[in-house]
């Protein structure tokens, strides 16, 4: 590929903390703040899912394609903080300054990746650089929605319009792909609160991939990459994951019938 490739996902649980200190709960425990939260959230939405703003971060998973080099993996270690998450995410942009791929990133997990930085004070000078550091930022960055500095999958093949987003699970299962395994987005926050973080964190590994290979696709499709480059971009990740000793992975490759 021309250039690095960090294909994203995250993880992400109720902030219980955020939620205590807006609705005024000091002293409150956890299952009487999410009650509250969840009441709260369902008169005024009729649904429990929370917003950006009171999203917490458990698990962030990458695959990096740089060079002859491919690697995918969660950041950080099981008992990692979420600011050190956040920041070591941002890290790895200030670093490769790599093109962003993710599926509903402009929707979902850049907006609580902004927050949360914002929260724990991360720097990511490169990332939020619209022309003020580079004069070529101006034009390729990874704020505006129609570059493709941070390729949103999802909006770009729905056209920018929310009528005809489709959920990644759906796609990656049309294509060959194994698609979610035993998990998802709604199961993660109970998963959490039972300790079953390697878990979430194998979810979100796969999500990433079941991505990277959607992105695969996309980039033979707008003549990127050439049908035969295109098959050893496949078969160099299957080299990866079956050089794995996760069980995960060999799920997912059993799965993978494209």
């Amino acid at each position: 590929m021309r250039e690095p490739v960090l294909v994203f996902d995250i993880e992400t649980v109720p902030d219980l903390d955020g939620g205590r200190r807006l609705l005024g709960l000091d002293g409150m425990g956890d299952d009487a703040v999410w009650a509250a939260m969840r009441t709260q959230r369902l008169a005024e939405r009729g649904n429990d899912f929370m917003p950006a703003h009171l999203q917490r971060i458990v698990a962030i998973a990458v695959v990096l394609r740089q060079g002859d080099g491919l690697k995918v993996w969660s950041i950080g270690d099981e008992d990692a903080s979420e600011g050190e998450l956040v920041q070591r995410f941002f890290d790895g942009v200030e670093k490769f300054r790599p093109v962003l791929v993710s599926w509903n990133g402009g929707g979902f997990d850049l907006p609580v990746l902004h927050y949360r930085a914002l929260i724990h004070g991360c720097i990511a000078p490169k990332y939020w650089d619209t022309g003020h550091f580079n004069r070529e930022a101006k034009w390729d960055n990874y704020l505006g929605r129609y570059q493709f500095r941070h390729t949103d999958l999802m909006d770009v093949l729905a056209m920018y319009g929310g009528r005809h987003n489709a959920p990644l699970d759906e796609i990656a299962q049309l294509l060959g792909f194994p698609g979610k395994l035993g998990m998802d987005g709604s199961k993660v926050f109970d998963a959490y609160r039972e300790g079953r973080l390697s878990e979430i964190r194998a979810y979100c590994e796969t999500d990433v991939v079941n991505t990277y290979l959607v992105y695969l696709r996309f980039e033979r499709m707008r003549g990127r990459l050439t049908p035969m480059q295109h098959e050893a971009e496949e078969r160099r990740l299957r080299e990866v994951l079956e050089a794995s000793a996760a069980p995960h992975w060999a799920e997912f490759l059993d799965a993978w019938v494209g």
